[in-house]
């Protein structure tokens, strides 16, 4: 298997390195808030340099900042950010006086984190991504903004969002479109993509996200990242602009199980403003770090809901992914129990309450909100200052004059239903959990549809599932893994994540956002000895930053007799594979150019698939091969 990207991103050319294949020396060179990267760093991480003096938080901050500097708008502009918080370096110089004063409060302590923009905040704009509530000041910060801040976090800004919350691919009237990290052409998930594609790319240490019907799930299996929509009543609603507030949550994204866990222990728990939290009582465990167990899957029972998966199409790559994770799981100890599951799938049809409650809960926030620039979905839809994506949506929602209707109510009672019927299955099974593909298709490109969502189960049933990271399908683009649990068993899924992330280690960072500081230049691809038959040479470089691939092929015996120089990728059981494109055509002796990789290109490379072949006319399978081969430097 090739080397993952994110592992070189620090590594320079072949003049620096000049044996691609030995690992490049580790700098002994001090860290220094000069040289310190924040670039995939843990909270854990982050609070032993600021404990050992080597950053302070307003460092911290800036380090940030300058990513954001770097990637948001430029590079790859992933316009993840909707506002920078003005205040952030203030807030940062006082909690390091307060850390100097040995007054420290926890392990966020100093810790920058992102917000997503449905999150009320008193000191910034809260805007739901729209235009109608740019200038919408609210009176006090949400709930959990108020815990992340008791708890000594910084928080950094504000991210884009799906407008309104409605809908997965994150784009607004307000932050327009959001871009994954991973491929900049593609979307981000939603409709906490802004949050997913800023903690993807190390904008902040661990962000904030709110889901309806997945849309913190969908965000962290679209980049990698470990995704909780908690049982109903775990954490406080108050504060969060509202879709539906039956099935509303809010909850953090992260980069790793530890890190959502801490992030959990500060803003979970009862609050008077939220009745449902009082479903929470004593079922709130004192951390939920004291679940992180290396062999937490070794004796785990876990049911597979074969029909939340696909096998054709674009569905069929990422099935392929959650199979060999199910397999990863079985060699951790854990064993796997297929699950006939169509009754489960047949409720979940005509579930959802958002069309229903949208308008009411939308109003009844505004009504909360004095600031607010518009007092109705009605005048705001009537204003024209929502995005065409949600107009349809909205006027569905506003053709709903009453809650009081036998549809309103049977849909209300099938949640009952459902959840039933999957602690049922788990109770039958003796199961842990239920596993199945976060979402069936991976992040679709920019302006086209998402299809392939599970996020309904837990929505609907009010249960807790966790997305974590499988794999990456055959287009290179991240794949996540969902388990289900039993009410209020976060504890259990954080144990059975942690267990399968830290024995795997699927999560790479983004390669179109490596460290700032040191940015990689082209890398030397090995190309091992070309096949007997017509001598030539090669060289190949590529920029991990941009995927171009820059090549110059030599062929010593002339181009009378070549028909063309081809980049392929051999199958994986066999030596030969399909031609991707074509470098040169016929009689070139001589060729050199460039070209971009796209996601199955990278994917070949990363698998040790991809080659460069000389095609002749006395050797059409090629009479010189070039196998590329990413230099092993970890």
């Amino acid at each position: 298997m090739g080397l993952v990207l994110g592992t070189i991103a620090g590594c320079g050319g072949a003049d620096e390195n000049p044996d691609p294949g030995r690992a490049a020396p580790v700098s002994t060179a001090p860290v220094s808030a000069a040289t310190f990267d924040v670039t995939e760093k843990s909270i854990g991480e982050l609070a032993a340099a600021l404990d050992s003096g080597t950053v302070t938080s307003r460092d911290l901050v800036d380090a940030y900042l300058a990513r954001i500097e770097a990637y948001d708008q430029q590079g790859p502009a992933l316009n993840a950010m909707i506002a920078v918080n003005a205040n952030a370096r203030a807030e940062a110089d006082r909690l390091d006086a307060e850390r100097a004063a040995g007054a420290v409060r926890g392990p966020l302590h100093g810790i920058p984190i992102l917000v997503k923009d449905n999150y009320d905040t008193a000191d910034m704009p809260t805007t739901a991504g729209t235009l109608a509530l740019a200038t919408s000041v609210p009176p006090d910060d949400a709930f959990q903004v108020r815990r992340l801040k008791d708890a000594g976090a910084v928080i950094l800004g504000k991210t884009n969002m799906h407008e309104l919350a409605r809908g997965i691919t994150t784009i607004s009237s307000l932050g327009g479109q959001t871009r994954n990290p991973y491929d900049p052409t593609r979307n981000p998930g939603g409709s906490s993509g802004g949050t997913g594609a800023a903690i993807a790319a190390s904008f902040g240490a661990v962000g904030m996200g709110s889901d309806t019907c997945g849309s913190i799930r969908i965000p962290a299996a679209h980049q990698a990242l470990v995704g909780l929509r908690g049982t109903r009543g775990l954490s406080s609603r108050d504060g969060i602009i509202p879709l539906s507030a039956t099935q509303d949550i809010g909850g953090p994204l992260a980069r790793s199980v530890e890190d959502l866990a801490l992030v959990l222990d500060a803003t979970v728990g009862p609050d008077p403003a939220d009745e449902t939290t009082a479903l929470a009582v004593g079922r709130i465990p004192e951390t939920y770090t004291a679940f992180l167990d290396r062999a937490g899957l070794d004796g785990a029972r876990i049911g597979v809901l074969r029909a939340f998966m696909g096998s054709a199409g674009r569905e069929a790559a990422v099935t392929t992914v959650i199979e060999a994770a199910m397999e990863e799981m079985t060699t951790l100890g854990a064993e796997i129990v297929e699950i006939e599951a169509a009754d489960l799938a047949a409720l979940l049809e005509d579930s959802s309450l958002i069309t229903f409650e949208f308008k009411w809960d939308f109003d009844a926030y505004l009504s909360g909100t004095p600031d607010a620039p518009i007092r109705s979905l009605s005048e705001g839809q009537d204003l024209g200052v929502f995005h065409q994506v949600v107009e349809a949506g909205n006027r569905e929602s506003l053709a709903i004059e009453t809650l009081d209707t036998d549809e309103y109510r049977r849909r209300v009672a099938r949640r009952d239903e459902v959840r039933d019927a999957a602690v049922a299955v788990m109770e039958k099974q003796a199961l842990d959990a239920l596993l199945y593909a976060t979402i069936r298709q991976t992040a679709e490109r920019i302006g086209e549809p998402q299809p392939g969502t599970n996020c309904a189960l837990s929505a609907v049933s009010g249960l807790p599932a966790i997305s974590v990271p499988a794999g990456f399908a055959e287009d290179d683009m991240p794949v996540g893994v969902e388990l289900l649990g039993r009410p209020f068993s976060e504890p259990t899924l954080i144990r059975l994540a942690y267990a399968f992330e830290q024995a795997t280690h699927h999560r790479r960072a983004p390669d179109f956002t490596p460290g700032v500081s040191a940015v990689p230049g082209p890398i030397d691809l090995a190309t091992g000895p070309t096949s007997a038959g017509t001598p030539a040479a090669g060289v190949f470089r590529l920029n991990p930053a941009t995927r171009e691939l820059t090549y110059e092929v030599a062929i010593e015996a002339g181009g009378a007799d070549v028909l063309s120089v081809s980049l392929h990728r051999r199958a994986a059981d066999g030596d030969n594979g399909p031609v991707l494109r074509q470098l040169s055509g016929r009689g070139a002796a001589e060729t050199r150019g460039a070209i971009v990789l796209d996601g199955r290109e990278m994917h070949a490379l990363r698998m040790g698939r991809l080659y460069a072949a000389v095609h002749t006319i006395g050797r059409l399978e090629g009479a010189a091969r070039f196998n590329l081969v990413l230099p092993d430097v970890r």
